[in-house]
């Protein structure tokens, strides 16, 4: 069973961890699924539903749908939205459009949770870049994820990069811990500053998220009471994998 440490965070056993595996590999599953889908044309509606034959497929629930009232398997963004977004039969994807999957899946009670994004068709080379620096971020957010390192080393990792190539980090929303929950102890800043925070212990479970915008790094909520945007109207990008942080070093989960 797993065992708390301080501030509420928990330290998974290996048979827990094993089926972490799991839950992160069909999470994984419904990426890998969701991804060749994306086309012009295509409604988030759409992709909602061949991530939830996913989930079913694989004996699995959805993680998302209920979630806090969240009616859909996954979240489905575009372009200024950065999380949050709610799939529609109304919302058709566009050439060119920046789309944010974020999706996950309950497997024996725990959880999975990982996100993508992509461009559509063709894009200028800012909004490649904006999507491929999110990603290295991710990478690097993972590397700063060992035993021994603090919280603020992933949220500098994360932060230093972004901010190299003139993109904002996002403040009020970040990762966080994942176990019989979602969203467990600790909150994982993509911003901070090295040698501060919580230090890291083998055992623990972290979903790293780091978002990223063109413009400013504040946000605003849409009246339907989820959708996450940018306040100034600017393109966002968002990937996340779950971390196991083992005695060896970060291993991710939701590989795909």
């Amino acid at each position: 069973m797993a065992s708390a440490i301080n501030s509420g965070v928990t330290i998974k056993s290996d048979a827990e961890i094993a089926v972490m595996r799991e839950a992160g590999r069909v999470t994984g599953k419904m990426i890998t699924a969701l991804l060749p889908a994306v086309k012009p044309g295509v409604t988030t509606k759409q992709l909602d539903e061949i991530a939830y034959d996913v989930v079913k497929q694989n004996g699995a629930k959805p993680a998302f749908l209920g979630y806090r009232g969240f009616p859909a398997t996954i979240c489905a963004s575009i372009n200024e939205e950065i999380v949050h977004g709610i799939p529609s039969e109304k919302r058709a994807v566009k050439e060119g459009d920046v789309l944010k999957l974020d999706v996950g899946c309950v497997v024996e009670g725990f959880y999975g949770d990982s996100a993508v994004s992509v461009w559509v068709g063709e894009a200028p080379a800012r909004v490649k870049e904006l999507v491929n620096t999110t990603r290295e971020c991710l990478e690097a957010g993972i590397k700063a994820a060992r035993p021994g390192n603090r919280l603020g080393d992933i949220g500098f990792a994360v932060q230093s990069l972004a901010e190299s190539r003139g993109f904002s980090v996002v403040r009020e929303y970040v990762g966080h811990g994942v176990g019989r929950s979602l969203h467990e102890e600790p909150s994982v800043s993509n911003s901070g500053m090295p040698g501060q925070g919580m230090v890291l212990q083998p055992g623990m479970v972290i979903a790293i998220e780091p978002m990223l915008n063109i413009g400013g790094w504040q946000t605003r909520v849409l009246k339907d009471n989820w959708t996450v945007v940018t306040a100034d109207g600017s393109l966002s990008a968002h990937f996340e994998h779950t971390i196991y942080i083992s005695p060896s070093g970060p291993q991710v989960l939701t590989v795909r």
